[in-house]
């Protein structure tokens, strides 16, 4: 994507999770395209601070520590132009382990209440602290980095696909409200993707489990899935993501759009 066309410079853009996979992706983007890139990540070891590049410890389920994240920004940048909500957990679980082989597969509170904190509960607490700056602003984008789970649901991953249904519920409800404000809220849904899926062994084994297939047949079994016949790229991801946040894109809001290779 030639960054003439979608140019991001002086844009200031938050990015959750922005240390690994799709976050990374997306933040190493739009720094190339000129935005300044705030990364809000619970991985972060040590506050950084370059040109540009701003890297801020925050868990995303306490609300005080996103608080002080957006503080942070506006005190470094004067405001926020956009808000990647990528942070997320998938924790492969059955509804019942019916064979009884694997309790640790088998739902239970903690799981649940994790996914919902990181999933659900993180992106409305993010959203809500930057909203408040872009009202004051009358301008902004808010990107909520779905999934096609949340959309067609998903055999052994019904709370992490719930949680995304909800986060397309966050979406469309929010761009409806925001919109007098000039923000716009847009959702992105991928499937699994290179580097960000079947590369976990742990993950592997409980999806294989919950799947009732063998770790090696996972591969194969998501291939044949897609249309496309392909794993999406995170440059994809990215290349999206930029569009969506750019002023290319002024029209679009309130809606969730799928990037699967026709998966869903």
């Amino acid at each position: 994507m030639e960054k003439q066309i979608m140019n991001m410079n002086n844009k200031v853009i938050i990015v959750t999770g922005g240390e690994s996979g799709i976050g990374k992706a997306i933040a190493k983007q739009l720094f190339e395209f000129g935005a300044n890139v705030v990364i809000a990540d619970i991985n972060v070891d040590t506050e950084l601070k370059s040109d540009r590049w701003y890297e801020v410890k925050c868990d995303i389920t306490n609300k005080k520590e996103i608080d002080e994240m957006v503080l942070k920004t506006i005190e470094e940048y004067g405001r926020i132009d956009g808000l990647v909500n990528n942070a997320g957990i998938n924790l492969p679980r059955l509804l019942v382990d019916v064979k009884g082989e694997k309790p640790e597969y088998e739902l239970n509170e903690a799981d649940f209440e994790l996914m919902v904190a990181v999933n659900q509960k993180g992106p409305f607490l993010c959203a809500q602290a930057v909203a408040r700056h872009m009202i004051k602003q009358n301008s902004g984008v808010i990107v909520n980095i779905s999934s096609e789970a949340g959309i067609q649901g998903s055999r052994g991953q019904s709370v992490y696909a719930a949680t995304k249904a909800a986060l397309n519920g966050f979406t469309k409800s929010w761009a409806k409200e925001l919109g007098k404000y000039q923000i716009r809220v847009v959702g992105v849904a991928p499937a699994i993707n290179e580097k960000t899926g079947l590369t976990n062994p742990e993950y592997n084994k409980a999806l294989a489990y919950t799947r009732d297939i063998k770790v090696e047949e996972l591969a194969q079994n998501y291939s044949e899935s897609i249309p496309l016949g392909r794993e999406g790229k995170l440059h994809e991801i990215a290349d999206l993501v930029t569009y969506l946040l750019s002023d290319r894109s002024s029209y679009i809001t309130g809606t969730v759009i799928n990037i699967s290779g026709g998966k869903s």
